[in-house]
């Protein structure tokens, strides 16, 4: 009861928001039918229903054109400055992607029969999976969609899956007019797909169209080049649907030795070093940590010989500048600054990976 007086008090504050007011209304209309010929309570009664019903659903409707979202907002109009060889390490994906989204756009006829078209990215934050994403779109001559939840859903019933349909049908029509390859990337996609305790009907309702939607990519043309790439650090949380409709389903681990070393190389390249500077000794103390974590340490390092300066007085003379950067100063920095993921959360990672993985 108490559920149901919230819904009824909601309703009355939407009615009030549109201009809506059911007692004025009523009234009016009860004048309209008394200048007419007179009718039964229940025939009024059921005309005043159907005024009130179809003055909600007018405000309604105006209310949902005006906040329909343009989906032609969510096309990346240039393709993101990133390449190949800025995706430091990750051989594995990096190979997945270019079996299934490179090569069927140079050589589409070495595929008789199709390729994969869905793309799941998993693992830890900070260890490239968007990067992937933004590197594949730069490489393909293409569309590149960047899908969030804020874009499909919508406080109206019925909505939100009419705007999963439409932007599969804008994404198709791309495709099929220019013939040309379509990204939809969809980025922490657990938060639109995933499995949660106590579902509304218009989530399970848009899952059930992603399903739809995504059937229609794999089976309706051998030859189409619309492409569905999800990135998310939680897959477990995906339902066991979702994982078969995703073909490649591709770990995007932490950086190994070699990718640290170079990760450290790329990132202190435009800073000042003293020429003692050791990235591979760094690498060595970098085990478990992220890329993300990696660039951010190199940041902090930068950020200290900064600070130093301004803390002397100096920094506004025109010819003042940092000092250059030692192998102490980021040692110094690894004490202070510890991993982001834990070793329970990586060996979850690895667990979920032995079972679902497919590159």
């Amino acid at each position: 009861m108490e559920r149901a007086s919230a819904y009824q008090n909601r309703i009355k504050d939407l009615q009030m928001s549109h201009g809506f007011d059911e007692d004025r209304e009523s009234s009016n209309m009860n004048k309209i039918l008394q200048q007419k010929s007179p009718t039964s309570k229940n025939e009024n009664d059921k005309t005043l229903r159907q005024f009130g019903n179809s003055k909600q659903g007018s405000n309604v409707g105006n209310d949902v054109e005006g906040q329909k979202d343009d989906f032609d907002d969510l096309i990346m109009k240039e393709k993101p400055e990133v390449s190949w060889n800025e995706v430091i390490g990750l051989e594995d994906a990096k190979r997945a992607i270019r079996e299934s989204v490179v090569y069927p756009t140079k050589r589409i006829d070495l595929f008789p029969l199709g390729w994969p078209r869905g793309i799941l990215l998993y693992g830890p934050p900070g260890c490239g999976k968007t990067l992937l994403a933004a590197a594949t779109a730069a490489e393909v001559d293409g569309y590149f969609v960047n899908v969030d939840a804020a874009s499909m859903m919508s406080k109206w019933l019925g909505e939100a899956e009419k705007n999963v349909a439409k932007l599969f049908a804008m994404a198709r029509k791309l495709n099929e007019d220019e013939n040309i390859p379509v990204l939809l990337f969809i980025d922490e996609i657990d938060s639109l797909l995933g499995t949660r305790n106590s579902e509304v009907g218009g989530e399970v309702r848009v899952k059930n169209q992603f399903l739809t939607e995504i059937d229609g990519i794999n089976n309706k043309s051998k030859e189409s080049q619309l492409y569905i790439i999800g990135a998310t650090n939680k897959p477990w949380s995906l339902e066991a649907g979702f994982l078969r409709r995703f073909q490649k389903r591709i770990y995007v681990t932490l950086p190994d030795y070699a990718s640290r070393t170079n990760l450290f190389n790329q990132y202190t390249a435009p800073l000042k070093k003293e020429s003692s500077f050791k990235p591979m000794e760094l690498a060595k103390l970098a085990e478990g940590y992220s890329a993300s974590d990696i660039k951010d340490i190199c940041q902090s390092a930068q950020l200290k010989v900064v600070n130093e300066l301004f803390e002397s007085g100096k920094a506004m003379e025109a010819e003042a500048n940092t000092r250059d950067i030692t192998t102490a100063d980021f040692k110094e920095i690894f004490k202070k600054r510890k991993p982001s993921l834990g070793i329970e959360m990586i060996r979850a990672y690895a667990k979920w990976s032995d079972q679902f993985k497919a590159l």
